[in-house]
């Protein structure tokens, strides 16, 4: 029997996952929770399913490589390292970069398909939802793609609306049910963290 904590999160394009992660992340020490991070195991551009336009669509459960993602958690929670390729949302010029994830006593599985995917969600112990109005996507991720990833506006928003909130509607919501904590996550998110600080702390506490 494993005595990691697997941590599943889950939620929209654009619903805060990242800053939700980076907020609970500043509360702990570096070598007491490690993270892995769907968008890292996203297939070659080359392998990405086309729309009728010819626009590759990245918002499909079928743009993840979500065998290997299975396989890694696999090995960390049974004490090993993995090493895994950045993703660098195909941006030109940008550097390869390996990442190597250190098993620890929490590990946080992130990504839209977290709940999706059956073999990655009946590994997690806690499985979170973050539920965030379409509006607030949509603005954050115009933000993200072009500060970040130097999306061109009708880009995003093409991929939004054809790609992106068909995805969500499909796919990602549906996976809620499976969530045992349901955050809404509209910028006033600090009660959650607050309680999800003290589970993780109370795990580190009996697992020391």
């Amino acid at each position: 029997m494993r005595s990691c904590l697997l941590i599943g999160l889950a939620g929209g394009s654009g619903s805060g996952k990242t800053y939700f992660l980076k907020n609970l992340l500043t509360h702990f020490a570096p070598n007491e929770i490690s993270m892995l991070s769907m968008d890292n195991y996203y297939l070659p551009i080359q392998e990405q399913i086309k729309d009728e336009n010819g626009i590759e669509n990245f918002d499909r459960p079928e743009a993840i490589n979500h065998r290997l993602l299975f396989s890694d958690i696999s090995k960390l929670t049974s004490g090993h390292p993995v090493k895994i390729e950045e993703y660098h949302f195909n941006l030109v010029g940008k550097a390869e970069k390996t990442i190597t994830i250190q098993p620890r006593s929490v590990i946080l599985v992130e990504g839209l398909f977290t709940l999706y995917y059956p073999e990655i969600r009946n590994l997690l112990d806690l499985k979170i939802y973050l539920e965030t109005p379409d509006f607030l996507m949509l603005t954050r991720r115009i933000k993200r793609d072009a500060s970040e990833r130097g999306y061109d506006l009708n880009d995003v928003l093409y991929r939004f609306e054809h790609h992106t909130m068909p995805t969500f509607y499909k796919y990602i919501l549906p996976s809620r049910q499976y969530a045992d904590m349901i955050i809404s996550n509209d910028d006033k998110v600090s009660k959650p963290i607050e309680v999800l600080i003290s589970y993780i702390k109370e795990h580190l506490k009996n697992s020391n």
